[in-house]
C-alpha cells in the first residue's frame, strides 16, 4: 500500500472511536438519494460525509479551499479577498479553540466529518485532491466562522486597509446579490387541509453551482435519528427537512447581524500572517498585516478612522441547534433547540404531527443600545412569530414578517426594532398569499402541485398597465398575444417569453420593441416559446470551468424569474454566442410534507444526486424539473427497501 494512502488509513482510523463504521450502511434508492443507517449519529454524518464526497468531492474541495484562506493558491490573486476575510477573522485559531472546548457529543461529530471525507479518499486513490489530502475535524466549526466583509465598505476603503487589493478586481464582490436567489417556505394548519394533517412546503432558491449546492439524504441512528431532507454540499447534518413528528424550512433574512464601527486606529492590535498566492511564475508567499479593535477585525478605513466589523460569532452553536432541530420530536423540544439562537440569517416554519405550525422571524439578532453598541442576543420570544394563527396558513418568501399571514394574526411593527424586520414584501410573497387565503382545504395532490406553481403574479397588474400605453402599430400582435395570456408560465407560452424578456424596464413598450427586434434577429420570429429559450443544462459543478452550448443537451423549464412572482422560480443567463439562456439559480430542492401517522413527502432536486457526468443520477431529475413534476421522497424502511438501487458499507 502507497504511504500516503496507509498514512491517511491510519489517520482516519483515528478518528474513529464513536462512529463504528462497520455499523455504517448507505442505501441508494433509485434516484441516487442516500439513505444512512448507523449506530450512533456520528456514524450518520459519517455516512453523510462520504456519501457528498462520492457525489461531489470537486466542489466539497473547492468549498473547503475557499472556507480555510486558500482559494488564492490555485485561483491567483483574483480569490486573495476571500482569503484575507479568513484571516482577519482569526477562523483557524477560534476554530481550533472550539473543537478544544467542544462537549464530546460535537467533537464526535467533527470527527466523523473529517473521517468520511478521509475514508473516500483512502478508498479512491484515484481522486487526485488538489490541495486538501487529509481533512481535520475543526474545519467544519471553521466554515461556519469567517465572518462577513462589512456592510458598507466600499473597494477603495478595503484596499485603504489592503493595499494587495488596490489592484485587483476580486473573484466576486463580497456584497453581490442575485435577485433569482432567495426562498419560499409556507406551513398550512390541518384545518386547511382534507386529510387533516398539517402539511409543509421546503423550497431554496440557490446557486445550481459552485458553492452552497443542496444535497439530498436521509439519516438514521439507532439514538434515535430519523430525518430526511437536504444537507449544505459540505455539512454533516440535514438544513432543512423532516423527521417521523416534525419538519421544518428557511428563508433567507435581511435583520442586520452585523455591524460597521468607526473606531481609533490607535486603538487597534495588530498581527501579520502569510498568505500564498498562485502566479505566473509560481507560488508567492505574501506577508500582509491585520488589524482588529475590541469591536472587531479591521476590514477597511474611512478617512481617519478605521472600519471595524462585529458580527455574531458562531462558534460549534450551528451545528449543536442543527442536530437538536433534527431530533426535536414535538414544537416545545424545537422551540428548545431554536431558543439557543445560533442561526444566523434565517427565518423558519415549522409544521408538525400535532397538527401545530409556526412562523419565527430570524433567530441570532444582536440587541443594540441607542448608541449601537451590542447588548447580548436577543431572546427568542423578543423575535416576530406566529404561532397556530386562525387563518391555518404561514408564508415566507424573503419578505416582511407583517405579511406572513391573514392580517388580523400577524405580528404588529410598533413591538420590533427596525433592525429586526427591514424587509419589503415581494412579489413571490403576494403569489403565496393569493394561494393560501381563503377557506379552501388542500388535498395532498393540490398542496403538491402548488409548491410548484407557475401563475405569474406580476402579471394580473403589470399587463393592464401596458395595454394602456400608446404604442405603434407594430407592436399590436405583442400586446394581444399577451392580452389572450392566461398569466401562466409553460414551456409553450409565447407571452411567458414576451413578459420575461420586458422584465422590470421603465419604458415597457420601448422595451417590448427591443424584444421583438431581438427575437427576430436571433429567432426569425418574435413568436417564440418560453421553453425554447429558458433551459436547464448541467455543466461542470464549478459552473465556470465548462460553458453553456446551445449544441449540448438541455431541457426547458415554466419557472421565471423571482421578480416576476411565481412560486417556480428560475434564474436564466444570457450566453455570449447563443441563443438560448441557461439556469443558474433558482428552485434548488423542493420538497412537500404531510405529517400523517408516517410522513409522506415528494422532493426534487435540480439535475440530480450526482455531479459525475458518467453516473445515471447526473441529470435523471431534470425531465421532473422541466415538466414541473415532483418524484417520491422515500422515509420508511419498506419504501427503501422496495425502491434500492444498492447497499454498502463506505
Amino acid at each position: 500500500m502507497p504511504r500516503i494512502l496507509a498514512s491517511l488509513l491510519l489517520a482516519t482510523h483515528s478518528l474513529l472511536a464513536a462512529v463504528e463504521p462497520r455499523s455504517v450502511t448507505i442505501t441508494r434508492d433509485t434516484w441516487g438519494v442516500p439513505h444512512i443507517s448507523a449506530r450512533s449519529d456520528a456514524g450518520a454524518a459519517y455516512g453523510l460525509m462520504y456519501a457528498q464526497a462520492e457525489d461531489n468531492f470537486w466542489q466539497l474541495e473547492t468549498d473547503y479551499i475557499r472556507a480555510l484562506g486558500r482559494a488564492a493558491e490555485i485561483e491567483g490573486p483574483r480569490a486573495l479577498s476571500g482569503d484575507i476575510l479568513y484571516y482577519a477573522w482569526q477562523v483557524e485559531s477560534r476554530a481550533k479553540a472550539a473543537y478544544a472546548a467542544a462537549n464530546p457529543k460535537l467533537r464526535e461529530l467533527c470527527d466523523a466529518f473529517a473521517a468520511g471525507i478521509n475514508r473516500y479518499l483512502a478508498t479512491h486513490p484515484e481522486v487526485r485532491p488538489r490541495l486538501l489530502a487529509h481533512w481535520e475535524p475543526w474545519w467544519i466549526l471553521a466554515d461556519e466562522m469567517r465572518g462577513p466583509a462589512g456592510p458598507g465598505i466600499t473597494p477603495a476603503e478595503r484596499a485603504r486597509a489592503f493595499p494587495e487589493l488596490a489592484a485587483l478586481a476580486p473573484a466576486s464582490d463580497p456584497g453581490e446579490f442575485d435577485p433569482d436567489e432567495g426562498s419560499n417556505m409556507w406551513a398550512a394548519a390541518p384545518s386547511r387541509t382534507s386529510t387533516g394533517h398539517a402539511m409543509l412546503l421546503i423550497n431554496p432558491h440557490v446557486g445550481f453551482f459552485g458553492s452552497g449546492q443542496r444535497y439530498e439524504a436521509h439519516l438514521r441512528s439507532a439514538e434515535g435519528l430519523d430525518v430526511s431532507g437536504f444537507a449544505i454540499l459540505g455539512t454533516p447534518y440535514i438544513r432543512s427537512g423532516h423527521n417521523r413528528y416534525v419538519g421544518w424550512s428557511h428563508t433567507n433574512n435581511y435583520a442586520a447581524t452585523a455591524d460597521v464601527f468607526l473606531d481609533d486606529p490607535a486603538q487597534a492590535t495588530q498581527w501579520t500572517a502569510d498568505l500564498h498566492v498562485k502566479t505566473g511564475e509560481g507560488m508567492e508567499t505574501r506577508r500582509m498585516t491585520f488589524r482588529k479593535t475590541a469591536h472587531g477585525p479591521v476590514l477597511g478605513l474611512r478617512g481617519d478612522r478605521a472600519l471595524a466589523v462585529r458580527a455574531v460569532a458562531a462558534g460549534g452553536g450551528v451545528m449543536e441547534q442543527r442536530w437538536a432541530m433534527a431530533r426535536a420530536r414535538n414544537l416545545r423540544e424545537f422551540r428548545l433547540a431554536m431558543a439557543r439562537t445560533a442561526l444566523t440569517g434565517s427565518n423558519t416554519i415549522y409544521a408538525d404531527r400535532d397538527g401545530n405550525i409556526w412562523y419565527l422571524h430570524g433567530n441570532a439578532i444582536p440587541r443594540r443600545d441607542r448608541a449601537g453598541e451590542w447588548q447580548g442576543l436577543h431572546k427568542l420570544s423578543e423575535l416576530p412569530q406566529v404561532l397556530n394563527p386562525k387563518s391555518g396558513w404561514l408564508q415566507n418568501c424573503n419578505s416582511t414578517v407583517f405579511l406572513t399571514t391573514a392580517p388580523a394574526d400577524n405580528p404588529k411593527p410598533a413591538g420590533y426594532p427596525a433592525y429586526m424586520t427591514p424587509e419589503p414584501d415581494t412579489e413571490r410573497s403576494r403569489r403565496s398569499r393569493a394561494i393560501l387565503e381563503g377557506t379552501h382545504r388542500f388535498t395532498f395532490a393540490e398542496w403538491t402541485s402548488a409548491g410548484l406553481d407557475t401563475k405569474v403574479g406580476l402579471a394580473a397588474s403589470k399587463i393592464p398597465e401596458i395595454l394602456k400605453l400608446p404604442h405603434p402599430a407594430a407592436l399590436n400582435d405583442l400586446l394581444a398575444e399577451l392580452e389572450r395570456w392566461d398569466q401562466i408560465a409553460s414551456v409553450d407560452s409565447i407571452a411567458t417569453t414576451l413578459f420575461v424578456k420586458i422584465g422590470n424596464s421603465p419604458d415597457p413598450i420601448a422595451g417590448l420593441e427591443k424584444v421583438k427586434a431581438t427575437l427576430e434577429a436571433g429567432w426569425g420570429t418574435w413568436r417564440v416559446p418560453w421553453g425554447e429559450i429558458n433551459r436547464l443544462q448541467r455543466v461542470h459543478t464549478s459552473g465556470t470551468e465548462e460553458p453553456f452550448s446551445d449544441a449540448r443537451p438541455s431541457v426547458p423549464v415554466p419557472g421565471v424569474p423571482s421578480f416576476a412572482g411565481s412560486v417556480f422560480t428560475f434564474g436564466a443567463r444570457e450566453v455570449s454566442g447563443q441563443k438560448r439562456m441557461y439556469g443558474t439559480v433558482g428552485d434548488t430542492y423542493v420538497a412537500v410534507v404531510e405529517f400523517g401517522r408516517h410522513p409522506v413527502g415528494r422532493s426534487l432536486l435540480v439535475n440530480g444526486q450526482s455531479a459525475d457526468p458518467s453516473s445515471p443520477h447526473y441529470v435523471d431529475q431534470a425531465p421532473l424539473y422541466s415538466a414541473a413534476k415532483f418524484k417520491d421522497a422515500w422515509f420508511t424502511s419498506a419504501e427503501i427497501s422496495r425502491h434500492r438501487e444498492r447497499v454498502y458499507r463506505p
